[in-house]
């Protein structure tokens, strides 16, 4: 069985500051885009994990894996030991901040499912999503929404239209926990309000402007992610200089995100930015994208 999963761009990402348990409060509207990972579940003697495709090498192929340990919560909740093959073939940039990860733990929940006739209520996964990591659930989903909380308390967003981006891939990863560290360190001492989810921007996805959604993109991680990684600065105004209405890190990044008036203008963008040299490659992408689909 074979499922087909999506990256996603935040358009909006609000951080509020640390809370008790170590989580920060967000406000996080999702994009789903058109790049794929595809996760396909076979019956084998016991859980084994292979991957394939650009990024594969830093892909962990034991238990660590979110899509094992989603194998494994599906089994657990129905009294089955997970006695699966899981194989990962990537092309969403591998700790890019597109949540490849997460997109390969719903794949593999949804893959487990069908495989298993198990049937779960999709309440059911959802939950299980939500307990492996706060991008899962929106993966399995797909569309547009808005996560509050650590981002897996999901609300579907209406989109009015289709958008044009181009994703720039940096050389190398950023460990997510070490962006927010260093968003706490640069916010220390200061007063972070609470997130809110922009209505200039929820309008924009609305009625398909991408012009106005251009100017109402936010990443409160942008900064901490700049600080880690500065040579990003040059790709995103690259990017801008080649025609991008918009630019932003995409969630904790490194890959970079460029919004475009249209397809044309996407490409142009695309060639622009690896003619540059500030990216290892440069995929252009459609959203909105459905979530997990069996195939």
């Amino acid at each position: 069985m074979t499922v087909r999963v999506p990256a996603k761009v935040n358009v909006q990402l609000a951080v509020g500051g640390v809370r008790g348990d170590g989580f920060h409060p967000l406000a996080n509207v999702f994009l789903a885009v058109g790049l794929y990972d595809e996760v396909t579940a076979t019956p084998a003697d016991e859980l084994t994990i292979t991957c394939t495709g650009p990024g594969s090498e830093h892909v962990p192929l034991d238990r660590t894996n979110l899509a094992a340990r989603a194998a494994v919560a599906l089994a657990d909740l129905h009294g089955l030991t997970p006695d699966v093959h899981l194989h990962i073939a990537k092309d969403i940039p591998v700790a890019g901040g597109m949540a490849g990860g997460s997109a390969d733990a719903a794949g593999a929940l949804l893959a487990c499912d069908v495989l298993w006739g198990t049937k779960t209520p999709y309440e059911q996964l959802l939950a299980i999503c939500a307990d492996l990591g706060s991008d899962v659930p929106f993966s399995f989903v797909g569309g547009a929404a808005l996560g509050v909380g650590r981002g897996e308390q999901l609300t579907p967003l209406e989109v009015g239209g289709e958008f044009h981006w181009v994703f720039a891939v940096a050389d190398g990863g950023l460990s997510t926990p070490a962006v927010y560290g260093e968003f706490d360190r640069l916010t220390a001492g200061v007063q972070v309000p609470e997130p809110e989810a922009s209505e200039e921007l929820l309008a924009a996805l609305r009625t398909g402007d991408a012009t106005a959604l251009a100017a109402s993109l936010s990443n409160d991680l942008q900064a901490a992610a700049l600080s880690l990684r500065p040579s990003l600065a040059g790709t995103l105004a690259k990017g801008v200089e080649a025609g991008a209405l918009a630019s932003l890190v995409s969630g904790s990044g490194p890959t970079t995100a460029f919004l475009a008036k249209d397809a044309e203008g996407a490409g142009r963008i695309a060639e622009a930015l690896l003619a540059s040299g500030t990216c290892v490659a440069a995929r252009v992408a459609v959203a909105p994208a459905p979530g997990a689909v069996a195939l």
